[in-house]
């Protein structure tokens, strides 16, 4: 059904009768209907707001936006390293590719994609700690995953389009809720309330497939209400063969502004599907080594399918090749922020939030056991195919708050919050061909997990005089755990943990002058183990300690900026990889009783004239385990019938060793040239050194240095029939570069009775895609 609608819009203190149609097929979009007619509707409303109300509405936005954010981000004298990117900043970049991809130019940040082009499952390190150490809240609301404490924005497609800038700090950084930063936190603020009414629509297209697709409609405050949405569409056929993903999002805000209160409710969510890329590419099929390929065929008795495959798909290989071999998830999060400014030295503000996940993924798995689906059964040993799907079905509770008193030269934070999650994972087979009769849907497996997390900080910043500045934050953090039933492997699951933290922080910046200044700070984070390191390692672990300082001197003028910062962050009882595994042969992590990592970052930037802008940055690094011990299994077999005659573990030392991901050496930078009014050229470029995939310092697995340059080009234009309309083109890759970004390894001996040899590695990558483009329109009215 196509619908029109006839609209006022303002512009330039006159206003304009528009027409906008939508054309919506089927039942699937009666939501998104419906949020666009509301939204047009405030639109129209909003048209007969007085001009004069602008400015006023503008301060209140200013005003209480600033309160909603205090609590968690950092500030220009807060003794941390951190980077701000604006809303303005990511929209010259923001094409379809998923967040983490758009925050690559930041210092010490490494990004991936499984798909290889940037949309589906991504991912982001910062100092070489992995997602799941990154804390990352969206309006002050937690939402790293409880139980794994990873980040999956694959759940959230297109969300950059609803941010309002973005706030990465590099370290333990600042109390905040959730998961403690055991690396970086990443602070999301959606958008402000806009002043004034507005429609916008981007599409875009690219290689691969990609598209995307969005409409952004604003009602502008009038009588101190409004109300803003955004509804979007992304695919793409993706760089590996059948890497596809299809994925849609909406966003919906409504609220109310005045001088001293807000009161605003965001429901966003998003639905995906992607085809699975996670097994990644043999590294012999990555290099094109065909004697290599048949030796990785031979020794894992591939299938005639499977190895036709890999000889013949190059860089692009997948494994899985069964057509619904897909990731299938939807998630909805439900806000309600109230805020309130008392009087001049007092506000507040409380914040909940409900979110709902539930999906699947679904696999064909060939030569099954029935045993493996039904332990116990009589005919466990007949040999089948299933289809199988693995689901998980949660619920995400939270309440956050955060009092702000200010009092002369200090300034006092009260915070914390409290949230809930259960989750119920389960397993069923959608298709089968056992031998004996299996009901269809039939779960074979099923376990709960709960996990409560409550947090309560104070924050203190004391202005000491002109030149000194001070810093003090304290966190109490209790966290309680349980799981019971059968894992995804059928091993049971008992786990029952409470874990409790104090995490206190520190520091003091000195302003030399006004463009000078220096700072220093100590923090203390504490960190809980995750769902598999509870329920797969046999040996419970202890929970992870990290004691991070950090000194910086900053340099900012009118025309260029200088940054240092060095950081030295202390383990206690890490959590890393070592080779063993668990009963049914997934890896597993164990605690590492020292470990470091220290680091200089270095920022710069320098405005040469109005046309030429040059920021640039760097990491230099080392990353180390004082010692370990890794664990290899050797498996010993009778060479006339190949029956199993022995299985042990061979334990090796070892001494100052690299940790793994963790690159010596990052560096980014930035060339912007504007030759006219409203076009900017720019030169990006991505340096990442060698990266290892296990804590070995092994160099037959590792993963090779990579030097990426990519072009952009943004023109904006600004008729009179149209606020505004922008190109944007981004060409990544530009010099065709071959390289992978991501990648996983193991090792075991497999070998005859009594023989020597050695070890046999696997190791697999994840290759990128090689000169690739994006190309956008933006209308803006």
């Amino acid at each position: 059904m196509k619908s029109t609608f006839l609209i006022l819009s303002p512009k330039n203190h006159h206003y304009y009768l528009r027409r906008f149609s939508f054309d919506f097929q089927n039942k699937a979009n009666k939501t998104k209907n419906s949020i666009l007619f509301l939204a047009l509707l405030a639109l129209s409303v909003s048209a007969n707001a007085q001009n004069n109300q602008i400015q006023q509405d503008s301060t209140k936005v200013e005003k209480l936006q600033e309160v909603l954010l205090s609590a968690t981000r950092a500030k220009d004298k807060t003794p941390v390293a951190f980077s701000n990117i604006t809303k303005k900043e990511l929209e010259t970049t923001n094409l379809g590719q998923d967040l983490p991809i758009l925050l690559d130019q930041l210092p010490s940040v490494v990004t991936t994609s499984d798909a290889g082009a940037g949309v589906g499952y991504t991912g982001i390190r910062v100092r070489g700690t992995d997602a799941t150490r990154v804390n990352v809240t969206i309006n002050g609301i937690p939402y790293n995953d409880s139980e794994s404490q990873g980040t999956f924005w694959v759940n959230m497609p297109d969300f950059v389009s609803s941010v309002e800038d973005i706030q990465l700090q590099r370290g333990v950084g600042t109390s905040t809720n959730g998961s403690s930063a055991f690396g970086a936190s990443l602070n999301i603020m959606t958008l402000k309330p806009s002043k004034v009414g507005y429609a916008t629509t981007t599409n875009a297209v690219g290689s691969y497939g990609t598209r995307k697709h969005n409409i952004s409609l604003g009602s502008g405050l009038n009588n101190n209400f409004y109300a803003e949405t955004r509804v979007s569409k992304i695919m793409s056929d993706g760089y590996i063969d059948r890497a596809s993903s299809d994925l849609s999002s909406y966003y919906v805000e409504g609220g109310f502004l005045n001088e001293k209160t807000s009161v605003k409710a965001i429901v966003f969510g998003g639905k995906e599907q992607t085809y699975q890329s996670w097994y990644g590419t043999p590294e012999a099929v990555v290099n094109g080594d065909k004697d290599g390929i048949q030796a990785f065929i031979d020794r894992n008795y591939s299938s005639q399918e499977e190895a036709d495959s890999m000889l013949n798909s190059g860089r692009t290989y997948n494994y899985y090749t069964y057509d619904n071999e897909v990731d299938n998830y939807e998630q909805t999060h439900y806000q309600l922020h109230f805020t309130h400014q008392f009087d001049a030295n007092f506000s507040a503000n409380i914040s909940g939030n409900y979110t709902r996940g539930k999906g699947y993924f679904e696999q064909y798995k060939d030569d099954e056991e029935v045993g493996d689906y039904f332990p116990g059964s009589l005919d466990a040993s007949e040999e089948g195919d299933v289809i199988r799907r693995r689901w998980l079905d949660n619920n995400f509770y939270a309440v956050v708050t955060a009092f702000n008193y200010k009092l002369k030269n200090l300034n006092l934070y009260l915070g914390g919050g409290f949230n809930k999650y259960d989750g119920d994972h389960f397993g069923e087979l959608i298709w089968d061909s056992f031998p004996i009769s299996v009901p269809i849907r039939t779960n074979y497996y099923t376990s709960l997990g709960e996990k409560t997390d409550y947090n309560t900080y104070l924050k203190a910043e004391y202005t000491i005089n002109s030149k000194w500045f001070a810093f003090a934050d304290v966190q109490y953090r209790l966290v309680d755990y349980k799981s019971n039933g059968l894992s995804s492997d059928l091993v049971p699951i008992d786990v029952k943990k409470t874990y409790d933290f104090f995490n206190p922080k520190a520091g003091v910046t000195f302003s030399i002058d006004n463009y000078n200044a220096i700072y220093g700070s100590v923090a203390v984070a504490n960190r809980e183990p995750n769902r598999d390191d509870l329920t797969k390692n046999p040996a419970l672990p202890n929970p992870e300690r990290l004691l991070d300082y950090e000194f910086g001197y900053k340099l900012k003028t009118p025309k260029y900026y200088a940054t240092a910062n060095v950081y030295y962050m202390d383990y206690k009882d890490q959590l890393v990889l070592t080779g063993d595994l668990d009963n049914v042969g997934d890896p597993i992590r164990m605690n590492v009783a020292e470990s470091y990592r220290a680091g200089i970052e270095l920022q710069a930037g320098f405005k040469f004239s109005e046309q030429l802008r040059l920021d640039a940055n760097a990491t230099f690094s080392k990353n180390k385990i004082n010692s370990f011990d890794y664990v290899v299994y050797d498996t010993q077999y009778d060479p006339n019938t190949y029956d199993t005659v022995s299985y042990e573990a061979v334990i090796t030392s070892f001494e100052d060793s690299d940790i793994s991901f963790s690159p010596s050496v990052i560096a980014g930078g930035t060339l912007v040239y504007s030759p006219v009014k409203n076009l900017n050229l720019g030169f990006i470029s991505k340096y990442v050194g060698e990266q290892f995939l296990d804590n070995t310092s092994n160099k037959n697995k590792s993963m090779e240095a990579y030097f990426v340059n990519n072009l952009s080009a943004s023109y904006k234009i600004k008729p009179t029939w149209i606020k505004e309309i922008a190109f944007n083109l981004l060409v990544n890759n530009i010099f065709n570069s071959e390289y992978v970004s991501n990648g996983y390894t193991y090792s075991y001996y497999y070998r005859p009775q009594g023989s020597t040899d050695d070890a046999i590695t696997e190791n697999f990558y994840y290759p990128q895609a090689k000169t690739n483009f994006l190309l956008g329109m933006t209308l803006k009215f």
